[in-house]
This record gives structure tokens, C-alpha cells and sequence, in this order.
């Protein structure tokens, strides 16, 4: 019980201490893992779990790849323009035969074993590419690029695994090529077919409400277990093929509710790989790694300055990047804990039925983990920096609402250089800001696929001015982690609810975020100077011409919203900022219209 319990402290700790520092948890897991197992001897995974281990194995990565194969919609596939279609299409292959060539001469593997590796190396998973985009800040275009392909290729790096991995099976029950062949049609018959069936029936289920609400995410869970076990037992090692192909159908078929399902298995994942990472890192075995040794090094070598770069550069031409984009894009591109799941199930299930060589299959695999996310971590954003695609610190602004106020200081922001992000769940209300030219999120700003989705490059303030005041106070309370407290700026809607400091309906403090501009203005009084002819006007601040020359100058005629200077450093003028602006600054204020 006090492993159990010990193991998921560990992968809390080592989930919130990657957080805390921006860095890939895999790190921190594998340490936690190689501690308790290799090291202390305290963690044994096979006598711990016994028979269980292996069936516990399998059906966590069948969540994690069922989780997965959800992202993959086809026409997210086809918006994100001709890179990431490249990427994660025809990118896949140039990666799997570089090191599938590369395994076999240096390590000397059969071809089959090596192919196998070859497709777990396609996969770079959005859990590794994430915390290194937080701490490598590329611009934008790199960011999308990397981000997109991390989330998408996924799925389709896991399918061509797990096909690969039957076609190595197929050939171990069989030595004629039409055997083979029949073997392999069996297999893929068996995954397609019933995880095609399945995600239809279960679409339909859910698309008209047999399940009730409270017993979607359970019911889920248990029929992605049923379709794997029953494929798996039906025809042997196709079980992870059908719960992908059952995620995939599920994805792509039309007025399926799957956010709520996506979200469950998003929080059960995290669970699940953490866990999973700690018990395979306790597996490892040093005699192991030391047996792989220096090849194994040549081949994370390999993966990082041939496979990685010559799939950017096929996948690039025609692309309007420039030769430091590429550079950058062909320097990142961690593997993650979707690789080390697969290769260990897969590894197991060769080993039992006697594939010389599989042992070296998971060494192997987190070798290139650890090696491309330390490497990477440590040397990206230096590379990133003497490129100049690295972005300065965040001064952009995600402003929540869409109304007058919101159009007229993000238009002001966005024609002086400052990256602005306007998120509303109105088409309609946003429709003023897109015809500005000002970038839009239209829906949810804090629901699940705005993580997933809203591209919050080079942001890193929060201005929340909707006229709903609860979702404004939702919001602070949901960015905070994401940019500090101290940026969170939210605007009262009315002056009662400026008023409302000790009501006890009002929320706590912290959860209001700071309040934006001063203290005797509300969203409502705004708008409403701005119907009767007021505007934003700009000053340009001097020696001689300082705050104190403006303040007496202008006096009661102009409400102070923002502030910038000649580096690009945003200050938003709230009721509690302790700061006067110097010479080189520029005072963006809302002149009031004469009597």
C-alpha cells in the first residue's frame, strides 16, 4: 500500500515541479522511477503487481493512445497549413527510415526490430513539446509549427507503431510471405474493423443521450477497455490498433459531444502516464543501458542532427520560412512518455514470444528520451536567441470580451507593436475586432480547448473587460498560474460591483485579479464616454514634458489606461501600480469629450 500510495505522491510532485520550473516532467519521473527502482531497490515493479503488471501496462497505454487518436480530426490536419500537413504525413516516414537504417548498421538488429524503433521514434508528444515552447519562447510561426505537430502526430505516429509492431508479430507466427500476409490481414481486420464498429455505435449513444451526463466519462473509460480486451482476445496484439482507430471514428464523426470525454481522459492520463513512467524507469536495468553504450549514443545523434533536420527540410520547401525558422524547428523535437509506454508494451510482448534483440528495445528508448529533452532544454533557447527568432518577455495582452472598450484598446495596442489576443464565445461580438486585424479566439477562453488550441505566444497579460463580472473573476482566477498574479487585471462592469469590496457576495480579492485603470471608473461609465465622442489619444512623455507637466496639463480630462516605452515594456495603469512614468514613455488615455 505505501508504494502504491508513494508512487502517485511522486507523480504529483514531479507533475507540479515541472510545472513550477517549466521543464518536461519526464525528467522529473524518470529520476523519481530510477531512484526507487534500480538504485534503492525499493520499487519492483514485477513483484509489486505480479500478473497484474502487464495487463496494468497495457491497458494504461490503450487510454493514453485512445486520449490521443481523440485529437486527431482531419480538418485540424488540413488548417494549419502545408508544414504541419507535411510533418505529420509525409514527415513520418523520412524519420521512421532514417533511424530504422541507422538502428540496423549501427546497433545491428534484424530489419523488422529496427523498423519498429524506427516508428516509436516518429512520436514527439505534446507533453515534452509544451513546457519546452514556455521556456524557449520561439516566435510565433516556429511555436504553432512545433505545437501542432506535437499534438497531432501523436495518433498518427502511434498507428504506424502499433502496425509496424504487428507486422514484426506476423512474422514470428509465420515464415512464408502469404502466411504473413494473412497473419498481418487478421490483425488489422480485427483492430479496423471492430474499433470502427465501436466508435460508431458509441457515437451514436452518445450523440443521442442513451447515456446520461454523469455516466459518460465512466461508460467511456469501460468500452475502451472492452474494445481492447475483446479485439486482444479475438485476434492476439490487435487491441491497440482498435482503440485508436475507436478514438479516431469517435473524433471525426459529426455532433459527438467528445470535449467532455477528451477532458476526463486528458486528467486520467496525466495519472496514467506519470505512473506508468515511474514503474518503467524502475524496470530499467543499468547492465542494460551499459550494453546499448556507445551506439546508442550514435543513434540519439542521429535522430537529433540527421532525422530531425532532413524531415524540416523536405517538409519545409515551398514554405515561406526563413533559414533560421528552419534551423530552430530542426533543432526541437523531443521524444516524450508516449515512446517509453509503447516501447515497454511492445518490448514485453517480444520478449514472451522470443524476438531476439527486443530487450534492447526500451534502453534504447528512454536513451533517446533523456538525451533529447536535456540536450534540447539546455541548448534551444541559446540557439534560439543567437537566431533572433526568440520572442522578449511577454508583454501581450489576452483581453476577454468584445465590446467597444475591448475594440478600442486592442486596436491601440495592436498598431503599436503589442501582441493582442481578444477571446469571446460571440462570432458576432469578435467580428469588429477581426476586421481590425486583431487576432481572435472565438469560444471559451478557459475551456479545454482553449489549452489545447489558443496560441497564448508572446502574452503575457490579462485584461478581462466582458460585461459578465462572474466569468471575468473566472478567468483571473484561471490564468493566474499561467501569467502571475501580478498581471491579472480585471475591469468592474458597473460602479456597484466596484462598490462591493466587503459585500458578501462579492468574490475574494486575490480571485478579482488587480483592478484595471483607476478606481473610479467601471466598464459601464467607460463605454459610455466612448458613445458620447470620446477617444484614445496618445503622449509622448520628455525631459522637459514629464508625467507631472501632463498630469497638470490635462488634469481631469483624460483617464490613464496603458503606458510603453521605446523597448516594448507595457505597464497597465491600475489603481494600485506604484510607478511613474519617465522620459521615452508613451501614455495611451481616454480623453473625454468637452461639456
Amino acid at each position: 500500500m505505501l508504494l502504491l500510495v508513494a508512487i502517485g505522491l511522486l507523480s504529483l510532485a514531479s507533475q507540479w515541479l515541472a510545472w513550477r520550473i517549466r521543464v518536461p516532467a519526464i525528467l522529473f519521473l524518470l529520476a523519481s522511477g530510477i531512484a526507487m527502482g534500480p538504485v534503492t531497490g525499493w520499487l519492483v515493479p514485477d513483484e509489486l503487481f505480479g500478473d497484474l503488471l502487464f495487463p496494468f501496462i497495457s491497458l494504461a497505454v490503450a487510454v493514453i493512445l485512445f486520449e490521443g487518436s481523440l485529437t486527431l480530426k482531419r480538418k485540424e490536419i488540413e488548417g494549419h497549413g502545408s508544414v504541419v500537413r507535411n510533418l505529420v504525413t509525409f514527415g513520418v516516414f523520412v524519420t521512421w527510415g532514417v533511424v530504422a537504417t541507422v538502428t540496423h548498421w549501427v546497433i545491428g538488429v534484424e530489419w523488422p526490430l529496427a523498423f519498429l524503433f524506427g516508428a516509436i521514434m516518429t512520436v514527439t508528444g505534446p507533453t515534452v513539446i509544451m513546457p519546452m515552447l514556455q521556456a524557449v519562447r520561439p516566435n510565433r510561426t516556429i511555436s504553432n509549427i512545433l505545437r501542432w505537430e506535437g499534438i497531432l502526430i501523436d495518433p498518427v505516429g502511434a498507428i504506424l507503431a502499433v502496425l509496424t509492431f504487428q507486422v514484426v508479430l506476423a512474422s514470428q507466427f509465420a515464415t512464408a510471405l502469404d502466411e504473413i500476409l494473412i497473419q498481418l490481414a487478421r490483425l488489422l481486420a480485427a483492430g479496423i474493423v471492430l474499433g470502427g464498429a465501436f466508435g460508431f455505435a458509441w457515437g451514436v449513444a452518445l450523440r443521442r443521450y442513451w447515456i446520461p451526463q454523469f455516466l459518460q466519462n465512466v461508460a467511456t473509460l469501460l468500452v475502451v477497455f472492452a474494445v481492447f480486451a475483446f479485439a486482444d482476445t479475438l485476434e492476439r496484439e490487435s487491441g491497440l490498433l482498435a482503440v485508436t482507430v475507436m478514438g479516431v471514428w469517435l473524433a471525426n464523426m459529426r455532433g459527438v459531444p467528445v470535449e467532455d470525454i477528451l477532458d476526463f481522459k486528458e486528467s486520467l492520463s496525466v495519472l496514467l502516464i506519470s505512473g506508468l513512467f515511474i514503474l518503467l524507469a524502475a524496470r530499467l536495468n543499468f547492465s542494460q543501458l551499459q550494453a546499448v553504450g556507445w551506439p546508442a549514443v550514435i543513434i540519439l545523434l542521429a535522430i537529433q542532427f540527421l532525422a530531425r533536420p532532413l524531415k524540416i527540410l523536405l517538409c519545409s520547401i515551398g514554405a515561406k520560412l526563413s533559414w533560421q525558422e528552419k534551423i530552430t524547428l530542426a533543432w526541437i523535437g523531443p521524444r516524450g512518455i508516449i515512446a517509453a509506454a509503447i516501447s515497454a508494451v511492445f518490448a514485453l510482448r517480444l520478449e514472451e514470444n522470443g524476438v531476439e534483440g527486443a530487450v534492447f528495445l526500451v534502453p534504447l528508448t528512454f536513451v533517446v528520451i533523456v538525451g533529447t529533452v536535456v540536450f534540447q532544454s539546455l541548448t534551444a533557447r541559446p540557439l534560439a536567441h543567437l537566431l533572433g527568432v526568440a520572442t522578449p518577455e511577454p508583454e501581450g495582452i489576452l483581453i476577454i470580451g468584445a465590446n467597444p472598450l475591448v475594440a478600442a484598446i486592442a486596436t491601440v495596442l495592436n498598431e503599436n507593436g503589442f501582441r493582442v489576443l481578444a477571446a469571446h464565445n460571440s462570432w458576432h461580438s469578435l467580428r469588429p475586432l477581426r476586421m481590425a486585424g486583431i487576432d481572435t479566439y472565438y469560444g471559451n477562453p478557459v475551456s479545454d480547448h482553449a489549452q489545447r488550441t489558443m496560441d497564448l505566444t508572446g502574452i503575457g497579460k490579462l485584461f478581462a473587460i466582458s460585461r459578465n463580472a462572474e466569468f471575468n473573476h473566472l478567468a483571473c482566477a484561471h490564468f493566474a498560474n499561467e501569467f502571475g498574479r501580478q498581471n491579472i487585471y480585471s475591469l468592474p462592469v458597473s460602479a456597484d460591483e466596484a462598490d462591493a469590496s466587503v459585500d458578501k457576495h462579492a468574490p475574494a480579492h486575490h480571485i478579482r485579479g488587480r483592478r484595471l485603470f483607476s478606481t473610479n471608473v467601471s466598464l459601464s461609465k467607460l463605454q459610455s464616454v466612448l458613445s458620447k465622442g470620446a477617444e484614445i489619444k496618445l503622449t509622448q512623455l520628455t525631459e522637459k514634458f514629464d508625467y507631472a507637466a501632463y498630469r497638470e496639463q490635462h488634469g481631469e480630462r483624460r483617464i490613464d489606461l496603458m503606458a510603453w516605452n521605446d523597448k516594448g515594456q507595457l505597464v497597465a495603469i491600475s489603481a494600485d501600480t506604484k510607478w511613474q512614468p519617465g522620459a521615452a514613455w508613451t501614455i495611451a488615455s481616454l480623453s473625454l469629450p468637452e461639456k
